[in-house]
């Protein structure tokens, strides 16, 4: 398999990429991937897995942790990868399903309600004719007993898809893509809330913010009164880990 690179940051070992490097890394080895998953690493979830170990075992048990978060790639280029990029989730979904048609990848959803879901697949059909949905799954706001996580399984591998999308947010989404590894036959990502951006849902930052490094403020004057503990606390936390780890290195 192609040797992938890593900058460790508080902890967490995040692939220093780019999204062609990716794209071609996912289809060289997908079968190799298969039964793994793939996790879409951001600010946030950095910072919940240096202060949470499980969360961090969870993190660095990945096939790969790509950078959502620009912060994560500005720092792996401060660090000596200058040619680290940010690879974002909705990003990924997006040149994953240009190319599905003619790599005949197959697709499952698991993750946010039949609402969003039955949206989405009407985005995908219209703007990725001929797309090959092998199925999409909305679990209720529970945990699934052992008979109905038994069911979902198997009803995802009768569908034989490539990839199975993980929509549950972090840090659910990781935590059901880390208890079921070896499982599935496709290889999970986790995208957020990339199921959201698709369906219409929510909007994405303008390109500009994007490069900007301001998308997290975009989404937090969208969504403030759910999202500004996660953008403002977690972003100065970030700040501050970092820098009393170089202070003592």
């Amino acid at each position: 398999m192609t040797k992938l690179r890593y900058c460790e940051i508080l902890g967490t070992r995040i692939n220093v990429t780019n999204m062609q490097d990716t794209l071609s890394y996912i289809d060289k080895h997908l079968n190799a991937l298969r039964g793994k998953y793939i996790c879409v690493s951001n600010v946030h979830t950095t910072v919940m897995s240096y202060e949470n170990k499980k969360y961090r075992t969870i993190q660095n048990s990945a096939a790969m942790a790509l950078p959502d978060g620009a912060p994560l790639s500005s720092y792996s280029r401060r660090m000596g990868f200058r040619d680290a990029k940010r690879v974002t989730g909705p990003d990924l979904m997006v040149e994953l399903f240009r190319i599905s048609r003619k790599k005949g990848y197959r697709h499952f959803f698991y993750g946010a309600t039949q609402q969003t879901l039955d949206a989405m697949k009407s985005v995908l059909e219209r703007d990725y004719p001929g797309i090959a949905i092998a199925g999409m799954y909305a679990p209720p706001f529970r945990p699934l007993t052992e008979k109905e996580d038994a069911e979902i399984i198997q009803r995802i591998n009768d569908a034989s898809p490539d990839f199975v999308w993980v929509g549950l947010g972090a840090p659910k989404q990781e935590e059901w893509m880390y208890a079921h590894r070896g499982k599935l036959c496709a290889v999970s990502l986790g995208v957020g809330a990339g199921f959201d951006y698709l369906a219409g849902n929510i909007k994405r930052a303008p390109r500009i913010m994007q490069k900007l490094c301001l998308e997290w403020l975009y989404r937090l004057l969208q969504d403030p009164k759910r999202l500004w503990k996660r953008y403002v606390t977690t972003n100065a936390r970030f700040i501050w880990y970092l820098f009393q780890m170089q202070r003592h290195s």
